[in-house]
């Protein structure tokens, strides 16, 4: 722990050691200038980042129950690496990771007897490579020029080769795998989140966290449980800017603040400038007032529309026509056209009649029924005809669920014309109950022809 502990603490003063020096080579920007014009585009802007880090692994994650991992006792391990990252947005950048270093735990958890199997693992982080999207929450800045921390989440998808060992009670440490290669290759999710402080133009301190979800149960050489294995990674480190030092840095420029500069500018080059324009303007605006107002007396003529027929009165030949009347260009009723129902247009609905059957005691038609609606329906559009329906029953039951039966199949037939397109408000559906009866009702074939569905076509 006190060699762990020491590593680290040299890795950290390498670190703040060299973001000095890059915080010392002089910039242009480093006068607190962080001006682009806005809308200028993403070439105005550094958008290529590298960073390096260092920090501790270990198989603890703030994610689940550590203590039914497959080693009890987690210790730290020194870990570095690095990233290439391109800022493709203000708040969202791609980075390639790579990490190193080693992963280490004591204490396995019982054999079925109760006796630990192995005293610790030891897994060696050969190489690992991941693509992730780094989300940066807090890179807009209302308060002040230039934002000082930068907190951000990242999530990807990588493969490392790693390299387990387990150390047996009896002191023997043994590779997991066997055979010419110990390592091995896997797929892992990286999450993480942390924090980025501006510690000079082009340079900040990353200090990040994250938890490395590895998609077996190998990485700890213990096939234990139902997991999969995982370990936390975290680091302090420094990320450099590639590019122009003329340029900002894209993940801590403030657009607003470039805004906000723009507009002092503009606004005092142009204050003298536009308050001339507006009193020239207020002055061709009267003048348009008191042309408008001539000319406005002298069309009001010629615009007139008494009846609201859409033609003015100076063309009307049919003055003061109803409301809602559809008139010709010359403002007279068009004559509505004549409806006529054909011997043809009779068959169609006769046959809808006849193939028309319903549930035993239930509004729902019977599929066969179907097409020779459909034909109806299809007439109704063509034509525009309108229809009447009118429901009956025989006087079995009572009159009150006789007379909702009849209405019911009406408007379940009403429903099924409108839903292939016909008019709503040109079908009428109405039931009769056992009011208006044909036949006879003491008879089975008295009972059938009243239990019908008239259509009127008109």
């Amino acid at each position: 722990m006190k060699s762990n502990f020491k590593r680290a603490t040299l890795l950290l003063s390498g670190l703040m050691v060299g973001g000095k020096l890059f915080a010392q080579t002089p910039d242009s920007t480093a006068t607190g200038t962080d001006y682009v014009k806005p809308f200028s585009g993403g070439n105005q802007l550094r958008t290529w980042s590298v960073g390096v880090h260092g920090g501790m692994l270990t198989p603890y994650t703030i994610f689940g129950t550590n203590g039914k991992q497959d080693f009890k006792n987690p210790t730290e391990q020194l870990g570095y690496g690095a990233y290439i990252k391109d800022q493709i947005l203000p708040s969202l950048g791609i980075q390639a990771d790579f990490l190193r270093g080693k992963v280490k735990s004591n204490n396995s958890q019982p054999d079925v007897n109760g006796n630990p199997v192995f005293t610790q693992y030891t897994t060696n982080i050969n190489w690992s490579a991941a693509l992730s999207a780094n989300i940066t929450l807090a890179n807009i800045n209302w308060r002040h020029d230039k934002p000082f921390i930068q907190p951000y989440l990242t999530v990807g998808a990588g493969t490392m080769n790693y390299t387990p060992k387990v150390t047996y009670a009896d002191g023997q440490e043994v590779n997991f795998k066997t055979g010419d290669k110990a390592s091995i290759n896997e797929i892992f999710i990286p999450v993480g989140v942390g924090l980025k402080f501006d510690i000079a133009p082009g340079v900040n301190l990353d200090l990040g966290y994250s938890v490395n979800f590895v998609q077996s149960d190998n990485f700890d050489g213990y096939n234990y449980g139902t997991t999969n294995d995982r370990f936390s990674y975290a680091h302090i480190g420094l990320e450099f800017a590639l590019g122009s030092r003329k340029k900002p840095q894209m993940a801590t420029h403030n657009p607003v603040s470039s805004m906000r500069k723009e507009y002092m500018w503009e606004n005092q080059q142009t204050k003298t400038l536009l308050q001339q324009q507006i009193d020239a303007e207020k002055a061709r605006n009267e003048q348009l007032r008191n042309d408008l107002n001539t000319t406005n007396a002298s069309l009001a003529k010629l615009t007139t529309d008494s009846d609201g027929d859409g033609v003015v009165d100076v063309n009307d030949k049919c003055p003061n026509t109803p409301s809602g009347t559809k008139v010709d260009g010359s403002g007279c009723p068009l004559a509505k056209p004549v409806i006529y129902v054909t011997e043809e247009d009779k068959k169609v609905v006769k046959d809808a009649i006849k193939n028309l059957e319903f549930d035993l005691g239930k509004s729902t038609i019977r599929a066969h029924s179907l097409p020779s609606l459909d034909r109806v329906a299809q007439l109704l559009i063509d034509k525009n005809f309108s229809l009447k329906l009118a429901g009956h029953t025989d006087n079995t039951g009572s009159k009150d669920l006789n007379m909702r039966l009849s209405k019911d199949r009406a408007e379940s037939i009403k429903s099924y014309l409108v839903s292939k397109g016909a008019n709503a408000s040109r079908i009428e559906a109405t039931g009769y109950g056992q009011n208006q009866p044909i036949a006879s009702n003491k008879t089975a074939a008295g009972r059938q022809a009243n239990r019908r569905v008239e259509f009127t076509l008109y």
